[in-house]
């Protein structure tokens, strides 16, 4: 599959914590954890569980840091 998004990063999910609409994803990269928030449908679709090795994607039009 080819992307227009440069900023991927290949990790582990951690967990995964389905709510009524919404999917809280943990992933495990090597600069730390990044925490998604999906469609339940979404998770359910790419069957998210613990150990899976994902690719995490960021689109952003903006990036804030502040200190």
């Amino acid at each position: 599959m080819k992307l227009s998004a440069r900023n991927q990063l290949s990790g582990t999910v951690k967990s995964s914590n389905l709510g009524n609409v919404m999917a809280e994803v943990a992933v495990d990269v090597d600069a730390g954890a990044i925490v998604a928030a999906i469609t339940r449908s979404s998770a359910e679709s790419l069957d998210i569980k613990p150990g899976d090795k994902v690719t995490v994607i960021i689109k952003a039009t903006e990036v804030m840091i502040a200190k």
